[in-house]
């Protein structure tokens, strides 16, 4: 599809100001330029046009019929291009649609929302939690933060959040666990081999990894371990608040680095999105503090 062709858009404001002014000198006061010069842009538009513009007499200059015409429909156009961009200059900032883990909005992005107001200004989202993966698609939202393996997908733009590393939890009473097969284990029914794995990476490999609780999400199962219900598989992660509060407390010291992460992820045509952006380039920076990498 070819582009729009028009004469230059400084020489139709210098006609456009001239016909309404009536007057070289006035249009060149608005425009802040010398008279000579919109006489100039003037010739220039008529030689392109190939048209005569204005009667130029003693007295002054009168617009021909062919000018007066020109001269409405610019001074129409002129007046749009005005309120377009006074309208974009007042709008505010969108509201940016962001999927989210439960889990990772309830640890992460709840407790950091006053931290974001204050350093994004102006910047509002919509969040929509789940623990399902099929409602964090990207097509679906602006943005999704999810679990991924953090490598390069086609169409995509993914940003590394923090890692998924998992370590047994329980409540500080029932720590540390010495025989976990005398457990009481809390499952996630998102993740329903986190146990498996980490029992086999810890050298369990003999205690069975059946039986017990489970929940609908890693959330879940983290508040019953709070409660003293248990022993549950957490995601490091997310539970550096716990820990340090003391309602959690590791229960053996053997930590499980997977290959995933949580990510944020958002279609390639985003990528120039500004509101994208911002929230992006502050999300990627506090969580790289989160791992110890920020200032």
């Amino acid at each position: 599809m070819s582009g729009r062709r028009h004469p230059p858009l400084h020489a139709l404001r210098a006609f456009e100001a001239a016909a309404r002014h009536g007057s070289m000198t006035l249009a060149a006061a608005e425009l802040a330029v010398t008279p000579g010069a919109i006489s100039r842009q003037v010739r220039g538009l008529e030689e392109e046009l190939g048209t005569t513009l204005f009667l130029r007499r003693s007295t002054g200059i009168e617009a021909t019929e062919a000018g007066a015409a020109l001269a409405a429909e610019l001074g129409q156009a002129l007046d749009r291009i005005a309120e377009a961009a006074k309208g974009v200059k007042l709008r505010p900032s969108r509201r940016l649609s962001v999927g989210v883990y439960g889990f990772f909005a309830a640890r992460v992005l709840l407790p950091l929302r006053a931290r974001m107001a204050e350093e994004l200004p102006g910047l509002e989202l919509d969040l929509h939690s789940s623990t399902n993966p099929m409602d964090l698609v990207p097509a679906r939202h602006d943005a999704v933060i999810a679990v991924s393996d953090a490598g390069g997908s086609a169409g995509l733009v993914t940003h590394r959040l923090v890692p998924i590393v998992t370590v047994p939890v329980c409540a500080p009473s029932l720590a540390p666990v010495e025989d976990f097969g005398a457990i009481h284990m809390l499952h996630a029914r998102p993740r329903p081999d986190d146990w498996r794995r980490w029992l086999d990476h810890a050298g369990f490999r003999s205690v069975p990894a059946e039986g017990g609780s489970s929940f609908e999400s890693a959330m879940l199962a983290t508040e019953a371990a709070v409660r003293g219900l248990g022993v549950a598989i957490g995601i490091e992660a997310l539970l550096t608040a716990d820990l340090a509060a003391g309602t959690l407390a590791v229960a053996h010291p053997k930590r499980r680095v997977t290959r995933r992460w949580f990510v944020l992820q958002y279609l390639s045509r985003m990528d120039g999105d500004p509101e994208v952006a911002r929230f992006a380039e502050w999300l990627v920076a506090v969580t790289a503090e989160m791992r110890g990498e920020g200032g």
